[in-house]
């Protein structure tokens, strides 16, 4: 990129490298007006007001993200159990974080505390299952710290963390050990007894 193209514009250069802090925590509702104002960015906040700024996915990462949600959303149509959200829906932590995985499911049960105006706030509800993808900007040691830190921490039962290019993947169950999984050839990641049916074939997401 050339230097005048970086001068227009600064914040999507810096993005090509990487996630963006900002430099001043920020509220809850200012969190809420930089989200508006900019749809196009992925936005988290940590609990401590830090705001990361993250660049929409590339043609890749974007793909086999969609891979994932469809065969999530199979098993929801299928089931009608729960409800299904994607990479661009906020998850409001206890301790004010706003975070969002790449995609997620929330039982009835969970959805149910819910209070009636919630289509038009972040989600309150953690997920029973989600997944992570890592993008080509992403470092798979903070994937991991998120995985455990984050969603384990507050209630995910079961969580998948999946490296497509090294072709590994980590299962997260709720209060067991991490089970690593290497090579996507023949594997399939499964619901288990969260969504019980729901299947992933690892060979979708090569490429």
């Amino acid at each position: 990129m050339g230097t005048s193209a970086i001068k227009e514009r600064p914040l999507a250069s810096l993005l090509q490298y990487g996630p963006v802090i900002l430099q001043n925590p920020l509220s809850r509702e200012e969190f809420v007006v930089l989200a508006n104002q900019f749809p196009e960015l992925r936005l988290e906040r940590e609990a401590n007001g830090k705001v990361i700024v993250m660049s929409p996915v590339k043609k890749g990462s974007g793909r086999r993200e969609s891979g994932v949600i469809f065969f999530v959303y199979r098993w929801y149509f299928q089931n009608r159990k729960g409800e299904v959200y994607s990479s661009s829906t906020g998850i409001e932590l206890p301790d004010g974080a706003i975070k969002s995985p790449d995609c997620a499911w929330i039982s009835d049960e969970r959805l149910a505390g819910l209070p009636e105006n919630a289509d038009e706030d972040f989600l309150q509800a953690m997920p029973d299952f989600l997944v992570e993808v890592r993008s080509s900007t992403d470092r798979i040691a903070a994937l991991k710290k998120k995985m455990t830190n984050v969603w384990m921490k507050n209630g995910v039962r079961l969580g998948w963390l999946i490296d497509p290019y090294a072709e590994k993947a980590w299962i997260y169950r709720e209060g067991q050990d991490v089970e690593e999984v290497t090579g996507f050839e023949r594997r399939v990641l499964t619901g288990e007894g969260v969504m019980p049916g729901m299947e992933l074939p690892l060979i979708e997401l090569i490429g």
